[in-house]
């Protein structure tokens, strides 16, 4: 079934948007409930009528998200996105076992990550590193295998928290949570997963992965941003990174954000369609990669050897640097990435694929394309047929070449 999305196509029919890991195009049926949801403008904290009807919408959202996640209501907190989620369990962690101890320096003070994970997570790592926590970090090798060796050695009884990624935003690459969460909880750490990637793209089931908290985003699911979730398991103590009203059960304070959750919670309607959705692109993803492959001379795929999303494609493509692509792919109406979204602007390759193993010369000529439910096969080919194009141009103009002179020919 088409699945269809406000501006799926971009600015018109001619563009094609294959940048779905920074952000989805919000879900088209979600535009008629707006003005329904608008009523909905009292605080939920007031006890008059106002507040009712944005009371009882944030209660269904929750309600329906906890069903599509297989988990208590009570357990998911409301935030307005994935890094408040990430800032969230792992400060809030870090401060519970600081407060529940007489002397700090008795507190589980040792957190282990992957080298690849987000800057909102990796960041937050540093801060508490800054606060005198420990902090280690586990690498991740260029076929997408997260190193489980020497993430056994280094966990201890002195680990409070493990904070390992569901799925990378750049490459796809899934790691193993259920076994890593189990290993943390053998000796008594907690564990969180950033699963922000893996929503809409493949089934997330809290209960059978075991984790202790994990975080999400709307906007990547086709709805507002604005709204993220915060799973926090039934009995875990976290202290607040908002402190205010009492709020999301005293764990966030903030009146909250109803149109965003309104639209997250209505996309979970749609949970029993994404392992279907999800093969269908892996196919086209698939199908995709081969072509490129076999026809753009030295390409190659980061990550293509472990477990991926099905929607996401690393790929390295020699002789093109990354920006003068990305343009030159913009001016044709194909949208596409080098890497995350949050670390646009920076002239530096990707720490992630630097991370990896990859050199700065690769890192620099990486190309990122994250397929949606609204991609088509036909996109797929036109890109595919533009790219070809585009690779083949750019290699052809001399080293010295500047990236204007590319784009726009010699001034």
């Amino acid at each position: 079934m088409p699945f269809s999305t406000l501006c799926a196509n971009g600015r018109d029919a001619n563009t094609v948007y294959l940048d779905h890991n920074a952000t989805t195009p919000v879900a088209a049926e979600l535009a008629p409930q707006v003005q329904d949801w608008l009523s909905a403008w009292g605080n939920p904290s007031s006890i008059h009528w106002a507040s009712r009807k944005p009371k009882l919408l944030i209660r269904e959202a929750r309600r329906s998200l906890a069903q599509m996640l297989n988990c208590d209501p009570l357990e998911l907190v409301f935030t307005s996105g994935g890094s408040e989620s990430n800032n969230t369990a792992i400060k809030g962690v870090f401060e519970s076992l600081q407060k529940a101890v007489t002397r700090p320096s008795d507190a589980r003070n040792h957190y282990v990550l992957s080298d690849v994970e987000h800057p909102s997570v990796r960041r937050t790592a540093e801060y508490l590193r800054e606060r005198g926590a420990e902090v280690e970090f586990i690498g991740v090798d260029r076929s997408g295998f997260i190193d489980m060796n020497a993430y056994k050695e280094k966990l201890s009884e002195r680990t409070a928290l493990v904070s390992i990624m569901f799925a990378n935003n750049e490459t796809g690459n899934i790691f193993p949570i259920q076994d890593m969460a189990r290993l943390a909880h053998e000796k008594g750490a907690l564990f969180h997963t950033d699963a922000v990637q893996a929503l809409g793209k493949t089934p997330v089931d809290l209960a059978a992965l075991g984790v202790d908290l994990a975080s999400f985003s709307g906007h990547k699911f086709y709805a507002f941003k604005g709204a993220g979730l915060l799973f926090v398991r039934r009995g875990l103590q976290l202290e607040s990174l908002i402190h205010g009203g009492a709020q999301e059960r005293h764990r966030r304070g903030g009146t909250e954000n109803v149109l965003a959750i309104c639209s997250l919670g209505a996309m979970a309607a749609h949970a029993g369609e994404i392992a279907a959705r999800g093969e269908v692109m892996r196919q086209m993803r698939d199908e995709f990669e081969a072509r490129v492959l076999a026809e753009i001379p030295g390409a190659s795929v980061t990550g293509g050897e472990a477990p991926r999303l099905p929607n996401t494609s690393s790929l390295i493509l020699p002789g093109v640097d990354g920006e003068t692509l990305l343009m030159n792919l913009d001016i044709l109406g194909f949208a596409v990435s080098t890497g995350a979204a949050c670390s646009s602007g920076s002239p530096e390759p990707s720490p992630v694929l630097l991370a990896m193993g990859l050199s700065r010369a690769e890192a620099q000529n990486s190309l990122r394309v994250g397929l949606g439910w609204g991609t088509t096969p036909e996109q797929m080919a036109r890109f595919l047929e533009a790219l070809k194009d585009v690779v083949a141009r750019v290699r052809a103009f001399p080293p010295e070449t500047s990236i204007t002179e590319v784009v726009h020919g010699p001034i």
